[in-house]
């Protein structure tokens, strides 16, 4: 059965975050700086007494187990709640849900010993500190079949040497999840393993920290791992299976990233649907032209088919508790997401004229960002081609001269299926 329906209670929630978030997180987006830089005493006099709010209301990290102190929410509920606080920079650390501290900690519930679960996870999901996942390497970029950073044992100990790109978060970090080289003469699916690394381990240093435009202070960083020693338990999962350890994490993830694009997006939306309806231009507001009518049309269009993709991708993980069978949905998710928000937020600073483009407006941020939402966890490119591979497994070849479909061969069908009763009418 289907239903587009939010049942009141969890509504009732929904509501209360709409509010919440436009009333008093998204102001924090102004006043304060990088949101993981959690230790600034203005976010500890800002931020923390709205995240006590959250926890109040029960709603902190939600995709987290009771066990863990979540909820155990499934993806259509929190894609829901990630499309409201996805408004703001602040929204998703002040719920708990920011990345990529959520992914790390997928990791470390489901490899993560008992120890390293008190050390890491438990002050980690606490926002006590904040993670980085150290994977792209300059040479590279996001592709992990030409990684060269490696890990080699010695005694009881991994040795980590290597580059990492835009790490993201390193300067605030803890602790790094670190993908490295550990067996490069195995098929490449198996030569890579996954290790904690603390933030304090001799060896690890920031080259240089980056920022893309529109971010309040950079916040990227290029990373060097010289001779870095790490305990052998350090290892997340067995040896080789860096790649089962990297999926714990990014479904979910992709679809999260996904309705908080959504969130940005429709926030450019709101904003063109009010310039439309305020600004007078050749003796009428914007909002009577139909030039300007179509933009509005195309984006909410746009908007609504992509949040339903979104939304059915989720219920559909909801349903079958598994990555794997959804593969294809969420791969398309991430390869339609950059191209929604570029689009729509460009209308809108097309319909803001010259203040669009200034930086007194967020639109130029936005188009920005969608370009960063392409690149992030994997270029476009790759999901299209995931999307494309798992749909042509659902056909089979044809070995006819001619396919099936040839209008020939399905007129003879046809005629082999009814031609009698047209005969007895004479036709």
């Amino acid at each position: 059965m289907w239903d587009f329906e939010t049942e009141p209670e969890f509504q009732a929630q929904l509501d209360w975050i709409d509010q919440f978030v436009r009333a008093e997180v998204e102001p924090l987006d102004h006043l304060l700086g990088n949101q993981w830089n959690i230790h600034d005493p203005r976010f500890q006099k800002l931020a923390r007494p709205l995240q006590a709010k959250v926890r109040e209301r029960g709603l902190w990290a939600c995709h987290l187990g009771p066990e863990l102190g979540g909820k155990g929410y499934g993806q259509v509920k929190l894609a829901l709640m990630n499309e409201l606080f996805g408004r703001s920079r602040f929204g998703p650390i002040i719920f708990g849900a920011q990345a990529p501290d959520t992914g790390n900690a997928e990791i470390l519930a489901h490899y993560g010993t008992p120890e390293q679960k008190q050390r890491f996870l438990e002050p980690l999901l606490a926002n006590e500190i904040v993670s980085c996942f150290s994977m792209t390497e300059p040479q590279g970029g996001a592709d992990p079949l030409v990684f060269t950073t490696s890990a080699v044992p010695d005694g009881d100990e991994w040795v980590i040497n290597g580059e990492k790109w835009f790490s993201s978060n390193a300067r605030y970090a803890a602790f790094f999840i670190v993908m490295a080289v550990t067996d490069p003469d195995a098929s490449p699916y198996r030569r890579m393993s996954m290790f904690i690394v603390p933030a304090e381990t001799p060896g690890v240093e920031i080259i240089r920290n980056l920022s893309f435009y529109g971010e309040p202070e950079s916040s990227h960083a290029y990373m060097r791992y010289a001779d870095v020693r790490v305990p052998a338990e350090n290892m997340l999962g067995g040896r080789g299976d860096a790649f089962v350890v990297a999926q714990t994490r990014l479904g979910g993830g992709r679809l999260h990233h996904a309705m908080r694009t959504i969130a940005q997006a429709r926030r450019a939306l709101e904003m063109m649907c009010e310039r439309a309806l305020s600004r007078v231009t050749k003796g009428e507001v914007l909002a009577q032209k139909q030039m300007v009518q179509e933009k509005i049309a195309d984006s909410w269009i746009q908007l609504r088919q992509f949040r339903l993709l979104v939304l059915e991708t989720a219920w559909m993980i909801d349903k079958h508790h598994d990555y794997k069978k959804v593969r294809k949905n969420i791969a398309a998710v991430k390869a339609a997401m950059p191209g929604v928000l570029h689009d729509i937020a460009s209308r809108a600073l097309h319909l803001h004229g010259s203040l669009g483009i200034s930086n007194e407006m967020p639109f130029a941020d936005w188009v920005i960002n969608s370009f960063h939402v392409g690149l992030a966890d994997g270029p476009t490119e790759v999901h299209k081609i995931t999307v494309a591979r798992e749909v042509l497994k659902e056909f089979d070849p044809s070995e006819k001269l001619f396919p099936d479909y040839h209008l020939p061969a399905e007129e003879a069908r046809a005629l082999d299926l009814y031609g009698e009763l047209l005969d007895e009418l004479g036709n």
